[in-house]
């Protein structure tokens, strides 16, 4: 196992060792094998691809490739045909997007989601809340998991369509959330969105053992390349609970101006606005072929033993006063979490070491880490411990046009306002935990680190 995926990293990432990077930051953005572009590249250089909307040779070859592409995506999650449709989307987010605007909001009708959820599915509620429907969160316990998702089920009108959302994994703190939640969901009448953007580059997501009516997705996230693409899984028979509130090119099979009608298609082709990225979805199929001749399962093997091997030297690191230097968020263990992990250094008092002054020095040794949120101001709050009215006074005092993570952090007082993130993938290996560690191992002891005044002044939201 350690051979295939050091001669993987030797032949498609071999540009990391040779610029001397370090890349931990996989729950932001998969990297792209170089073979991978390579095919996709000699590809387009040996056909011709015109917009697919036409039965053209150059514009049937588009959308033959195209359904190919449907029908690989279909493959890789082992989804029925029959009861699933794809829906190629700009990413994860217009996904989130497509349903939000067209699910039946109205009042009696509940959004239920997660706490832990990126901020594509937190906007979902400004179309919820503007229709009237009910919106509600499931809080987090100290592992920032879900104590008793059934107690928050029960609906008062449940002959009116509902709405359960969560990830599958957590951005933020890796933590994987039982997919048997979708059942339970749908078993109290809600419609279950899963979102499986951080999941699916390590983990194998079985859509005929799992059946979520909606699901959504990033290929970049998956395997680097192409950026702009990713897809909306839909249930047949939820897409029929679905209300688009406009239409446009490639939505529609026949519209009149004269009599102002239209007819939609009856598909998931009635959600892809316009023309679709035939270019990009071409090279997104090339990628699900990369991962699938590596395997997903090898795949999650390799990258959980790293993280294994991550957390246990993040929990050894100590100060000469036995004090922990780290304080990690989520589960401190590997049973039901991902390869996230979302952490801040303490001094050896135990006080915070500003996050930012960790970014600033990863960074001086070439070494990709995320801090803020990280899209996820949920789990961050529950992470943070933060009491909600003391929270509100300080966003209160704030305005868009003002807001800074300095004014913010100042607000706070002694509590965190952001958190480093490690995240590993397929290309990852024992050497750049290594470099990972000598950075933080350089914390030890240290009082009072602060980031450069520079540092300061790039950093004005917390991500």
């Amino acid at each position: 196992m350690t051979d295939l995926f050091a001669e993987l990293r030797r032949r498609d990432f071999s540009r990391l060792d040779s610029l001397g990077h370090v890349y931990l930051d996989y729950t932001g953005a998969g990297l792209y094998a170089e073979s991978q572009v390579r095919a996709h590249s000699e590809y387009l250089c040996g056909t011709v691809l015109g917009n697919p909307h036409s039965r053209n040779p150059t514009s049937w070859a588009a959308t033959l490739k195209v359904e190919e592409a449907r029908e690989k995506v279909l493959a890789f999650f082992n989804a029925d045909p029959e009861c699933y449709d794809v829906v190629f989307t700009l990413n994860a987010s217009a996904a989130l997007k497509l349903v939000a605007e067209a699910y039946p909001w109205e009042p009696g009708v509940r959004f239920l989601m997660t706490a832990d959820n990126h901020n594509s599915v937190n906007g979902m509620r400004e179309y919820a809340t503007a229709r009237g429907a009910e919106v509600r969160y499931v809080p987090l316990d100290g592992e920032l998991r879900i104590g008793s998702l059934e107690e928050h089920l029960p609906c008062e009108d449940c002959s009116k369509p509902h709405l359960f959302a969560f990830p599958a994994q957590s951005n933020f703190s890796g933590v994987k959330h039982p997919l048997e939640w979708i059942d339970t969901a749908r078993a109290h009448g809600y419609h279950v969105l899963l979102d499986a953007a951080a999941f699916v580059p390590t983990n194998p997501l079985d859509l005929r053992k799992h059946t979520p009516d909606f699901v959504c997705l990033s290929f970049y996230k998956m395997f680097g390349f192409p950026t702009g693409v990713g897809a909306l899984l839909m249930r047949r028979n939820a897409l029929g609970e679905l209300h688009r509130p406009w239409f446009s090119g490639g939505t529609v099979r026949f519209v009149s101006a004269q009599n102002r009608v239209h007819l939609s298609h009856v598909t998931g082709r009635a959600f892809e606005d316009g023309t679709p990225n035939y270019l990009g979805i071409a090279a997104a199929a090339a990628g699900l072929d990369f991962v699938g001749e590596i395997g997903i399962e090898r795949i999650n093997r390799h990258v959980m033993g790293l993280a294994e091997v991550m957390m246990d030297r993040l929990l050894r690191l100590r100060h000469s006063n036995g004090e922990p230097m780290v304080r990690i968020y989520g589960p401190r263990g590997m049973e039901g979490r991902g390869a996230t992990v979302a952490f801040n250094l303490l001094d050896p008092d135990g006080e915070l070491v500003d996050f930012r002054t960790v970014e600033q020095r990863a960074s001086e040794g070439d070494i990709s880490i995320r801090t803020g949120f990280f899209c996820n101001p949920g789990a961050a709050e529950f992470a943070f411990e933060y009491h909600d009215d003391e929270a509100f006074r300080c966003i209160e005092t704030l305005t868009p046009e003002t807001f800074t993570l300095q004014q913010f952090s100042d607000c706070m007082g002694d509590q965190a306002v952001g958190a480093v993130r490690a995240s590993l993938g397929i290309a990852s290996n024992e050497a750049d935990i290594d470099r990972l560690m000598a950075v933080l191992e350089v914390f030890r002891d240290e009082r009072g680190a602060a980031p450069s005044a520079a540092t300061l002044a790039q950093v004005v939201t917390a991500d």
